[in-house]
């Protein structure tokens, strides 16, 4: 993990933190002294008070997606099936808790990873669109859960090491590309380019046979059916470490975010605070990706709006973007499921439909060059 240099005497950094910090006018979209920008709410309280209105609308969610489906649930039989099986009814019982608890967990564990994933790539790359579904993190996890599924192995813990593989492997090459670039339009056009070349080389494996094909097709539009809570149970572990990652490189990303001489200057080695970031990036693209499929926008959508809420501050970013981020798939699941009955939209293609139009709206307001 980064870590700061010694001072030139000598002597490690005894003043304190705030010596160290980055100027807050640098990071946050308003100079010291003047009002924030619009909808910029700088300080710990009010960073509190928007954590949990995000948790009560987060809560909400999880409750409508356990009563709203095909088939709606009152709220009542919803508590009695997760309470009271035995008393409740038996098809009740078997929708909420075998179908709909699954991919709500599902969905709140790969939202939250892909939120957080989608702060510390903006972060370390100091790109506004920087997204692991946009830039081809998603579909080097996608090819190696491919190269898996051909091999036979559908097994969890092989799914999760491929994907990660995959991913690594694909963060590589864009970490390269964007050390290459200092255009966020250029990074979005080479993420696409990289996209295509490894969905190409899925599509070849893939139609080179036919049964990992017909496991692959209705996973790779990102789905949170499928899979159950031990899947949930299985991955967990991995997205609570990265999470913990991303919250341990805001102030290195901070510092980041001011220039690498500045950086350097405030003591972080950035050969360290990068790699630390492409791991982190790893783990919870390619976790996320195991549990949902190849989503895209996730992080896109919950990056700007946790940006917009909070600032530009990664320690505030985090916990708002994990927060919008499982909201937003939770929503798309639940939008998906009522959209087009009596049959179901994937949540990536509804994700797909929101993040789009964001996209396209920071390209016209002129946030992306």
């Amino acid at each position: 993990m980064p870590s700061r240099s010694d001072t030139p005497d000598g002597d490690t950094d005894h003043v304190g933190d705030a010596a160290v910090s980055p100027p807050a006018s640098a990071l946050d979209p308003a100079p010291a002294g003047h009002p924030p920008a619009r909808g910029v709410r700088p300080g710990g309280a009010a960073l509190a008070r928007t954590l949990a209105i995000g948790a009560g609308v987060l809560a909400l969610l999880v409750v409508v997606s356990l009563a709203v489906g095909a088939r709606s649930t009152p709220l009542g039989d919803v508590v009695a099936a997760l309470l009271r099986p035995a008393d409740a009814d038996p098809t009740t019982v078997v929708v909420v808790r075998d179908l709909r608890v699954p991919r709500t967990v599902l969905g709140l564990l790969a939202g939250a990873a892909l939120g957080a994933a989608g702060v510390v790539m903006r972060g370390v790359t100091r790109n506004p669109v920087a997204d692991p579904g946009l830039l081809g993190v998603n579909a080097g996890a996608a090819l190696g859960v491919v190269v898996a599924l051909g091999l036979g192995r559908t097994d969890l813990a092989t799914t999760v090491v491929a994907a990660l593989l995959g991913a690594l492997a694909a963060a590589a090459v864009v970490a390269a590309v964007a050390a290459r670039t200092g255009s966020p339009a250029r990074l979005v056009v080479a993420g696409a380019a990289i996209t295509a070349g490894l969905t190409s080389v899925t599509t070849l494996l893939l139609l080179q046979d036919p049964t990992a094909l017909d496991r692959y097709r209705f996973w790779t539009v990102g789905a949170l059916t499928g899979r159950g809570l031990d899947a949930a149970a299985g991955v967990a572990p991995l997205v609570l470490a990265g999470l913990v990652g991303a919250v341990a490189l805001s102030r290195p990303l901070d510092a980041l975010a001011l220039g690498d001489d500045v950086a350097r200057g405030l003591g972080y080695r950035l050969g360290a605070v990068r790699a630390a970031s492409v791991a982190v990036v790893v783990a919870l693209a390619g976790a996320a990706t195991a549990l949902a499929g190849p989503l895209v926008f996730v992080g896109l959508v919950a990056v700007h709006t946790a940006h917009r809420l909070v600032g530009a501050r990664h320690a505030r970013m985090v916990p708002v973007a994990v927060l919008a981020g499982a909201a937003l798939l939770v929503a798309a699941d639940v939008v998906g499921r009522v959209v087009a009955p009596p049959g179901e939209l994937e949540a990536g293609l509804v994700v797909a439909a929101i993040g789009a139009p964001v996209l396209i709206g920071l390209v016209r307001s002129g946030s992306v060059r």
